[in-house]
């Protein structure tokens, strides 16, 4: 639409289903590259991706045309394809069902750009649901326990 001005920075996060750690070294970052296309073909401004080996955070300028739902849903659904395509796993690959979604200002992108780069030192002090909730409170997002991310055995 004709004289229409966004500015829209969205932290999203999900995790592999049950948080089995499938996310491996040896492919990531061609993972990462994969969902920035998708992204970018969908008019996404990718700003920061990196994920651990049960989660991926990733940061982007939001095209408000699309829902924040639906590129997760694509996002989610074409890179599940493409993993096991590429034969990545051994097993069947799977995100969980769900996502946070986390809006940021201008004014924070070097803090959150910092926060996802340096996820790997970040998970030595703390796991993946104690980070996530702690993003859930710090956001003041009512959350219902029985909807986070589970482990298979959970």
């Amino acid at each position: 639409m004709a004289n229409t001005y966004t500015q829209l920075y969205v932290h999203i996060v999900f995790a592999v289903k049950f948080r089995n750690a499938s996310i491996q070294k040896s492919w990531k970052e061609r993972l990462h590259k994969y969902l920035t296309g998708i992204f970018q073909k969908n008019k996404h401004k990718m700003i920061q991706i990196n994920s651990m080996p049960d989660h991926i955070h990733i940061f982007i300028g939001l095209n408000p045309d699309q829902s924040i739902s639906s590129i997760v849903g694509n996002v989610k659904s074409e890179s599940t394809k493409w993993i096991k395509r590429e034969g990545f796993c051994s097993f069947p690959f799977a995100w969980q069902d769900g996502y946070g979604a986390f809006s940021h200002s201008r004014s924070q992108l070097s803090k959150v750009i910092s926060y996802i780069v340096n996820q790997e030192a970040h998970h030595t002090k703390k796991n993946f649901l104690t980070e996530y909730r702690e993003l859930l409170k710090a956001f003041e997002i009512d959350y219902n326990e029985a909807y986070i991310f589970k482990e298979m055995c959970e």
